[in-house]
């Protein structure tokens, strides 16, 4: 399948017109109207030179009755070893998943994405968790909140586990407030060990659908 090329026209293909690799379209730009049109329609950023657009087959999700807590990170969030935060650091959260960490030189969140996503903040869109140790930022994870639909983009961790209690209390988050639909596009370790699921995208987009639609705050 070709790959659309966008204008200034804000508009994008069918997601099922994705090539092999989940590709659907290139250009267009990052404004809050585009990005927040993207994720209505199943369709996310993830390069900047040039723009592109993906929604990849099968797409990962996080589903409330499949979220398994091991037992380690149980009894870490039964102690509070870290003080939980809302909203409270959003760009300090996107800058660090952005920043260099062992094993990974750099990300797909370059200056742009910082710039995008903290406008996508200020209008009440994007939201971020955070993970403390004192007055230290130990850990946190940022997403898009539309609807019920929460697509979860990057977390990070300076001190053990603290991703991994940012994601438990996100989910706990979400579920308390009525969320329907966890977006975390493709499987990672840390995912996968709490339950994270593959599904087919066109199963996804039928319950994005329903999840955009849901009457719910962050």
């Amino acid at each position: 399948m070709s790959i659309t090329v966008l204008d200034r026209r804000l508009t994008f293909p069918d997601p099922r017109s994705a090539n092999r690799d989940g590709c659907v379209a290139i250009g267009g730009d990052l404004s809050v109207p585009r990005l927040l049109l993207a994720y209505r329609r199943g369709i996310f950023p993830w390069t900047v030179h040039p723009i592109t657009w993906w929604s990849p087959d099968p797409r990962a999700i996080l589903d409330w009755d499949r979220f398994r807590t091991p037992r380690s990170l149980a009894i870490i969030v039964r102690r509070e070893t870290f003080r939980i935060t809302t909203n409270r650091a959003f760009t300090r959260v996107i800058e660090t998943c952005a920043a260099p960490a062992p094993g990974r030189r750099q990300t797909w969140i370059s200056p742009e994405f910082i710039e995008a996503y903290t406008r996508l903040h200020q209008q009440g869109h994007a939201h971020s968790l955070e993970c403390w140790l004192g007055d230290e930022l130990a850990g946190g994870i940022y997403g898009v909140a539309i609807g019920g639909l929460f697509a979860g983009e990057s977390m990070f961790h300076r001190a053990s586990n603290a991703s991994k209690v940012a994601l438990w209390h996100l989910v706990e988050h979400l579920r308390t407030r009525g969320f329907v639909l966890f977006d975390i596009q493709m499987l990672t370790p840390v995912t996968r060990q709490v339950g994270g699921i593959e599904i087919p995208r066109d199963e996804y987009l039928r319950r994005l659908a329903r999840a955009v639609d849901c009457p719910c705050a962050f």
